[in-house]
């Protein structure tokens, strides 16, 4: 299968990592990733804060640079930019009355996942371990970000694939369900609150006694891991998709090797 990567504008300045760790998993299933050269942000930050008429020539460059790339399905290793691409890019073309941009966008939308959805749903990938040689023997807890449990309803494909890590003792989060407080334009808007929800999201992982956080959305993470390193707290981030890739003989750095605030060091990885 050839697998077109939307990198995301947070993943592609801060956490390179994470897509390399993307397209690694996938060639090591046998599939073939190419790169829309024409890719840029995909506009979900505009639209989330009303910025409708700027968003419309965002939202039409994503359309045609993957139109314009042969591949059989998309991937991002991030559910609010993939929730961006399959609800947001046909109801701005709508509320706009671009009827063919809409139906555009909706093409390209229906063929784009998220990691674990593709990996699960489209490529039936059960077990990391024995199907893609996932090894990280380390005590690490799960934060679901909203737009991944909401708009996509991924369920607990991310948490799935994560059990099946070969040495990864999985620890439950008290009230996963809650929101970090990043939201994008919102932790800026509403700092105090973005920050109120921040420390209880980082009290309820320091809890779990873990010495990492993982997840499928780096803006999450970089959220996270900010708070972390701020505290002190020796508790790290990583994304779910860079656990995936690590194997025996090239693993992902152990916990005290990555720094809580790793997105913004960039440590992750490498």
């Amino acid at each position: 299968m050839k697998i077109a990567l939307f990198a995301t504008c947070i993943v592609d300045a801060m956490y390179p990592s994470t897509a390399r760790a993307t397209v690694s998993i996938l060639e090591r299933l046998g599939h073939t990733v190419v790169f829309p050269a024409g890719q840029a942000c995909c506009g979900q930050m505009h639209m989330n804060s009303g910025y409708f008429p700027e968003a419309v020539p965002v939202v039409r460059n994503h359309v045609e640079a993957f139109e314009a790339e042969d591949y059989d399905v998309a991937v991002a290793p991030s559910g609010s930019c993939v929730a961006s691409v399959k609800h947001q890019h046909a109801m701005l073309a709508r509320t706009i009355g671009d009827a063919d941009l809409e139906t555009r966008a909706n093409a390209v939308g229906a063929r784009t996942y998220e990691l674990s959805a593709l990996l699960t749903d489209v490529l039936g990938v059960t077990d990391a371990a024995a199907e893609l040689g996932s090894w990280y023997p380390h005590r690490v807890t799960y934060h679901p970000s909203c737009h991944g449990m909401r708009l996509l309803r991924l369920g607990d494909r991310q948490a799935d694939l994560l059990r099946t890590v070969e040495g990864l003792e999985l620890e439950p989060l008290p009230q996963a369900d809650q929101c970090c407080g990043f939201g994008g334009t919102f932790s800026m808007k509403n700092a105090d609150v973005s920050s109120a929800m921040l420390a209880d999201k980082n009290a309820n992982i320091a809890a779990t006694g873990a010495g990492l956080c993982t997840g499928g959305d780096a803006s999450c993470l970089l959220h996270i891991g900010g708070g972390l390193s701020r505290q002190g707290s020796p508790i790290s981030t990583l994304h779910f998709a860079e656990i995936l890739a690590s194997t025996r003989d090239n693993p992902a750095p152990a916990p005290d090797r990555i720094g809580s605030a790793a997105g913004i060091s960039g440590k992750a990885g490498r």
